[in-house]
Order: C-alpha cells, then sequence, then structure tokens
C-alpha cells in the first residue's frame, strides 16, 4: 500500500470516530476548485489520502485535509513521511486524527495551526 493510493482499506469503525467528517471525492473537488479528474490525481499522488467507506465502499477523504479551500499545509510532507514509517491509508489517518497530549491535540490540528515541524519530528521518529 505504501506509495500508492490504496482505496481497498476499509475505514474501521474508531477511524471514523477520530476523524468525524469525510468528503466524496466530488466534494474534494468543489472545495478545492478542481475536476474530479483532478482530485483522484491528488489521491493517487499522495498528496491526500482516502479509504472506501461504508456499505457501498465509497472513496472517502477525511474533510480536515482541506482548510480554507486548500490542501493542509505540510499534509503532503507528513504523508510520505508516514508511508515510509510503514503506515497504510487506516493507519495513517489514525495517527494523524489521535490525540496526542504531547502536541497537544492532534497532529491534524497542529498541522492546520502551522505547528507542522513538531508532527513531522514526531512522524520521522516512528521510521526507527
Amino acid at each position: 500500500m505504501t506509495g500508492q493510493a490504496s482505496w481497498d482499506t476499509v475505514a474501521t469503525d474508531d477511524v471514523d470516530a477520530l476523524v468525524g467528517r469525510w468528503l466524496t471525492v466530488p466534494e474534494v473537488a468543489e472545495l478545492l476548485g478542481v475536476d474530479v479528474v483532478q482530485a483522484r490525481q491528488l489521491i493517487k499522488d499522495r498528496q491526500i489520502i482516502a479509504v472506501r467507506r461504508g456499505a457501498g465502499r465509497v472513496i472517502s477523504v477525511p474533510a480536515a485535509f482541506i482548510h480554507e479551500g486548500v490542501i493542509v499545509k505540510k499534509l503532503p510532507g507528513l504523508l510520505v513521511l508516514l508511508a515510509d514509517a510503514g503506515f497504510d491509508e487506516n493507519e495513517a489517518i489514525r495517527w494523524i486524527f489521535a490525540p496526542d497530549d504531547t502536541l497537544p491535540g492532534t497532529p491534524i490540528k497542529a498541522l492546520v495551526e502551522n505547528r507542522g515541524t513538531e508532527v513531522r519530528r514526531r512522524a520521522q521518529s516512528l521510521a526507527f
């Protein structure tokens, strides 16, 4: 799964609880001001990651990955670090949304608040 979009991974209940709101690919496209083909390419290029969810196995992206009409700053680099550490899409999403008292908050919240350096340090340490 590392290095490529793996939409066959089904999000589990604990991931759903952590993430909260999910977006479909057309919703991602609309929020970013691109067409659906470009939104799918962003997923394929791992600028954002997606998993299949629900009975219809709909390709879904955590809504928090998009903030004020753009992909959260430093998210693509973080996704590379997590993939290099061997995380699949579900594991990466779980890590990004899991509370971390040392940040404080969650890695995604820290990224949105422009505190990406601390998040990257934690992600880099996972590879060792």
